[in-house]
């Protein structure tokens, strides 16, 4: 245990707070307050597509009695030699979601959360840190891994990775002349686990290897962790898929992250700056870093920590997929070097009864996650988000015998897994691996560029039904394309996902029958049909007659209410439009212009408060440069009366646009009327 230093104040020295057992009251309830802050950063609704695939595997496992090794979910490649190496995690997985549905899956979220925690305690405390300043670092780490806290094999991972760090730091601050087994040789059951659950058991090794390095630059031995770091790589191979498994990270690396496909993968891109300021991640990419030239400048330099500090943070920084795990590990590195570093600060005397302490640490880990648990997009609560499934869509192919090859975006293609295999005629196209050959991922990325890329590989498959994901981002231009393509109709559209048939050959009837005809997917055609409806009254009855089909169809119809409002208000059927409107934003609160829309009909209305509320939504959701907003919001003051402060919204609009020209004519009127 590390001695106390002093803190000099005027010549005269004063002790440091001596640091305090794990078992003292003080200390213990400030761990239950970190704990508390780590469930509560894990605890928002699932928006993950991933793991239906995963809970289908899994089922699939257990049902087969063994671990397929061909590919048997999707169609194009079905039979083909195939790698799972998640088996091992899905296969825990199903029977927690099959005794205990969501809370099964909560309950995984919440013990493998604290488990990596508690690990990277341990292991803090391990190498000298003491006191609350590790429980105030997980509690900011912990910000920082929620985003990766989905149940999928990441979080099984996060245990193997902290128990491996406990395992190499306990055995490096062991007694140099210890006797007994080698704890390295924990590590071997660690990497076979760690290789039957996730691609990244690449990363176990690469620790054992920057443990080696560590040890022969400070000539201390090395045989055990090398005969253990043999076995460990040794062990790897003994998986259901033999070298194919181990070598996929490497394939990955050398070839499949060229192609376009993998490029529009949201995890796979480098970190996103804009969404990760308010979690703490900024204050760990710069703070890790300068504690560890701190330390290291007066005299205790720590190679290891170094190597692992590159290590991570290039990979933490390089694609969002490993954000979690760098905050994982750096914990506790970051807990020594930062306890050491206010130990040497010069502190109040009232800060040190324990008491006091532990009050100062539980106001922070209870405080410091506030704006982060705040974000709209990842509500607090416990559930799965029905707009990231395409559940009506299933049950009317299930209905109305929709099957045959079939096209969908690969977001929703486990949720086709889960529901339907091993029905080979409605497995999906592609599935959330992006399964297939590189020509076919290759014609998939040309299809959501444009009408040509989609009529190429229709032309190639010729698919009789499509399952098109309604979130912006997971499908591109494609759903313009399919718009003006006249051999597909739409026959059930929701927040989800929009279904879709040939309108020949097996499902013609059913296009007839059920076909959407006026109201179009993509938002090309909406625009131009709310131009057109504006003025063409029987236009507008014919989509306000599909608008009402949709919203009958299926309970998550948020997009067919804001429309329907939009036709409403241009009939100056104004609380029939609000209603519509506020059922929009209710259903999917984050949806981009709902809200905005809805303040528009406010001050149509004449109530400018209400407006200001709804554009203060607006502005959440679409963030602080949404252009036009400060146009309205201009508008509003103005209604209210507060012309000073409409002035200055009008000019805010005039910095950012697109809608400086109405913004300088509402400011040059108000110019006019003075005031």
């Amino acid at each position: 245990m590390p001695r106390s230093r002093p803190h000099q104040r005027g010549g005269a020295t004063a002790p440091a707070p001596p640091p305090l057992p794990l078992r003292h009251p003080a200390l213990l309830f400030a761990a239950v307050a970190a704990a508390a802050s780590v469930v509560i950063s894990v605890t928002y609704v699932v928006i993950d597509t991933d793991f239906w695939q995963h809970l289908a595997v899994g089922r699939a496992i257990w049902e087969l009695g063994r671990v397929p090794t061909t590919q048997l979910w999707t169609w194009p490649t079905y039979g083909t030699p195939d790698v799972n190496a998640s088996w091992g995690f899905r296969v825990l997985l199903w029977p927690l979601w099959s005794t205990f549905d969501v809370w099964g899956l909560y309950g995984w979220r919440w013990a493998t959360t604290l488990a990596a925690f508690a690990l990277a305690w341990a292991t803090a405390r391990r190498i000298g840190a003491r006191g609350f300043i590790p429980l105030v670092v997980i509690a900011l780490a912990a910000l920082v891994y929620r985003q990766r806290s989905q149940p999928r094999p990441e979080t099984l991972v996060a245990v193997l990775l902290a128990l491996e760090i406990w395992i190499l730091e306990w055995r490096r601050h062991r007694a140099p002349d210890a006797r007994g087994i080698d704890p390295a040789w924990a590590l071997v059951p660690v990497a076979w686990a760690w290789a039957n659950t996730h691609l990244s058991y690449w990363m176990g090794l690469a620790l054992i290897a920057i443990h080696l390095a560590g040890a022969l630059m400070a000539r201390r031995r090395t045989g055990g962790l090398a005969r253990a770091g043999i076995a460990a790589v040794a062990i790897s191979f003994v998986n259901p898929f033999g070298w194919r498994a181990l070598w996929q990270p490497f394939q990955y690396f050398l070839e499949w992250r060229h192609e376009p496909i993998y490029q529009t993968v949201g995890e796979l891109l480098p970190v996103q700056w804009e969404a990760n300021w308010q979690n703490g991640l900024p204050l760990l990419v710069a703070g890790w870093p300068l504690l560890w030239i701190w330390r290291a400048a007066r005299g205790r330099v720590d190679r290891i920590e170094a190597m692992t500090l590159v290590l991570f943070t290039a990979l933490g920084l390089s694609t969002q997929r490993f954000l979690g795990l760098y905050a994982l590990v750096a914990t506790p590195y970051v807990a020594r070097d930062l306890g050491e570093w206010l130990t040497a600060r010069r502190g109040p005397k009232w800060i040190r009864p324990p008491w006091t302490r532990a009050a100062v640490a539980v106001a922070l880990v209870l405080s410091i996650g506030i704006p982060e648990w705040s974000r709209p997009e990842l509500p607090f609560g416990v559930g799965i988000d029905p707009l990231e499934r395409p559940e009506r869509t299933a049950d009317a192919m299930i209905a109305w015998g929709v099957a045959g090859r079939g096209f969908n975006t690969f977001a929703i293609g486990g949720y086709q897994v889960y529901r339907f295999w091993p029905e080979h005629q409605r497995l999906p196209f592609m599935d959330i691996h992006q399964a297939g050959t590189p020509e076919i991922r290759a014609r998939y990325i040309a299809a959501l560029a444009g009408p040509e890329g989609w009529q190429s590989l229709d032309r190639r498959f010729h698919f009789d039904y499509v399952l098109l994901s309604r979130r912006a981002a997971s499908a591109g231009a494609l759903p313009d394309a399919l718009d003006a393509d006249t051999s597909f109709v739409p026959i059930l559209v929701d927040d989800a996902a929009a279904l879709l048939v040939r309108s020949e050959g097996r499902h013609a009837a059913l296009a007839a029958r059920e076909g959407y005809r006026t109201v179009p997917l993509g938002p090309s055609r909406r625009r131009a049909l709310r131009a057109a409806a504006i003025q063409d009254t029987a236009l507008r009855a014919r989509a306000a007659a599909e608008l009402d089909r949709m919203i009958a169809s299926s309970p998550w119809s948020g997009s067919a209410h804001d429309l329907r409002g939009e036709l409403a208000a241009f009939a100056d059927r104004f609380d029939e439009a609000r209603d519509h409107l506020a059922l929009a934003v209710a259903q999917d609160p984050l949806a981009v212009g709902p809200n905005e829309r809805l303040g528009v009909l406010e001050l149509i209305r004449g109530d400018p408060r209400a407006a200001l509320a709804a554009f203060e939504r607006e502005r959440r959701v679409r963030g602080r440069d949404g252009g036009g907003l400060d146009l309205r919001f201009g508008q509003a003051w103005r209604q209210l009366g507060r012309l000073d402060r409409a002035r200055a919204a009008y000019r805010r609009e005039l910095e950012r646009g697109p809608w400086s020209r109405e913004a300088t004519d509402s400011l040059a009127a108000l110019d006019r009327i003075g005031g």
